[in-house]
């Protein structure tokens, strides 16, 4: 298992694609080891393994109001652990607590060397490495039986992210879809955010120290919906590429 960099352009597809291994981790200068791989030979875990991930509670106004919620002051923040990560095309397992877990399709942040501590908007843009697509899986029920959110959002498996860390893009106006089958459920613009990534990563860099590889999930648009054994969700975001899971029950 190693970090690498994948090359060729997306549209030619995973057979034309390759992936450089990386000496090392892709903070700071690169340096490659000389071993390739066709992108279709090559398993893709999460792209990266944060020491946590912050994430943003309702940063849409339509999706607040979906579920009956005031639009922020503020930054909402909550926590997911590091072990709810999971990569694509891994299982998100349901877990018998619960009677009603939901998608929620998210632009996520991954932080860069030196990371970001007490840092202003202008330091905070440059302290993001690139972006990866998040689905941020909830647990509704028991968000709403508990009020505090550490549960519902924290079983294993309720964090996939990939489907690789892009970089060097322009979020400030793309798409981000989440699809179940064929069916889209939710399609919504980054532009609709009412806090952007630079905004967010400096407010919480008041609050906490964000380590390089950490992640800033930063929430979802409106259409939040069930999942169900059986299901495959996909969320996508223009420009980065599509996360895929399916959904099982508990093992």
């Amino acid at each position: 298992m190693s970090f690498g960099v994948v090359e060729g352009e997306p549209a030619a597809g995973p057979d034309a694609q390759t992936v450089a291994e990386i000496d090392g981790h892709p903070f700071g200068q690169l340096r490659f080891t000389g071993q390739r791989w066709a992108l279709a030979d090559v398993r893709l875990f999460s792209p990266i393994l944060p020491s946590k991930i912050v994430c943003v509670g309702r940063n849409y106004a339509e999706h607040a109001a979906e579920l009956g919620n005031p639009v922020p002051v503020e930054p909402l923040l909550f926590l997911k652990p590091s072990t709810s990560v999971i990569g694509p095309d891994d299982a998100i397992r349901l877990p018998p607590q619960s009677k009603q877990v939901e998608h929620e399709a998210e632009l996520a942040v991954v932080i860069g060397a030196p990371g970001a501590r007490r840092v202003e908007r202008a330091e905070a843009a440059k302290a993001i490495f690139g972006y990866t697509c998040a689905n941020d899986v909830t647990a509704r029920d028991l968000q709403r039986a508990d009020v505090q959110f550490t549960r519902a959002k924290g079983f294993d498996s309720f964090c996939p992210l990939g489907p690789w860390i892009a970089t060097g893009v322009d979020v400030s106006d793309v798409e981000v879809r989440c699809e179940i089958g064929e069916e889209v459920r939710q399609l919504g613009r980054t532009r609709d955010m009412i806090f952007d990534p630079a905004t967010l990563v400096s407010y919480i860099s008041h609050v906490m120290t964000l380590l390089p590889g950490d992640v800033v999930l930063t929430g979802t648009p409106a259409g939040v919906g069930p999942l169900v054994e059986g299901d495959t969700v996909s969320v996508s975001i223009e420009g980065i590429g599509a996360l895929t899971n399916r959904v099982a029950a508990l093992d």
